[in-house]
């Protein structure tokens, strides 16, 4: 697991690190998600580099006999965002009804619109939020770097089959600090 390098405009996307989300059960690893995710936030912020917050309010219409899909009523404050991460003016917010934050927003216009040609995806959960958002972006053709340790499933296997046989597919896996130290070796440049 190692980050090559950094486009010259990337863009960070944190999926579903809402109040409603983060209040179910999840692997112990999802206060290191929220730090590491915060900690990428905080220096994509810093270099006025974009920084995309995804929440999801709902689910597409269609047939669902999952009974662990989101509920057509949401309970209030469902969709706020969880206060480590707390949306600023300078962020793109993004509302999903899906799993990927692509397919049913405008987020692919947006981010090219302002040159992005790199996404960092981190949030929750594994196998099928971040999963779903990597594949629409490489298929959008941005590139997309995986920082493993900013993401949790509360499915372990779901987590380690994306982290194991998916991502590397679609782009590079790496660590949080990875992609601090290549952003601070950018700015001491």
């Amino acid at each position: 697991m190692a980050l090559t390098e950094l486009d010259p405009l990337p863009a960070l996307i944190v999926i579903d690190l809402q109040k409603g989300i983060i209040g179910t059960p999840y692997n112990a690893s999802v206060s290191a998600v929220v730090e590491h995710s915060a900690a990428l936030i905080k220096a994509f912020r810093q270099r006025h580099l974009p920084v995309v917050l995804v929440n999801v309010a709902g689910m597409p219409p269609g047939r669902r006999d999952d009974r662990r899909s989101l509920p057509d009523t949401l309970p209030e404050g469902f969709t706020d965002f969880i206060k480590e991460i707390a949306p600023q003016p300078s962020d793109i917010i993004v509302t999903k009804y899906s799993w990927g934050a692509f397919s049913t927003t405008e987020l692919e216009s947006r981010l090219k619109s302002l040159g992005v040609t790199q996404v960092i995806i981190t949030g929750v959960a594994t196998g099928t939020g971040v999963e779903a958002t990597a594949r629409q972006a490489w298929d959008c053709g941005f590139n997309v770097v995986l920082p493993v340790d900013a993401m949790a499933d509360n499915r372990p296997d779901a987590h380690n089959w994306s982290v194991e046989n998916i991502f590397p597919r679609l782009g590079e896996t790496s660590v949080a600090a990875d992609i601090l130290s290549a952003l601070e070796n950018r700015t001491n440049k």
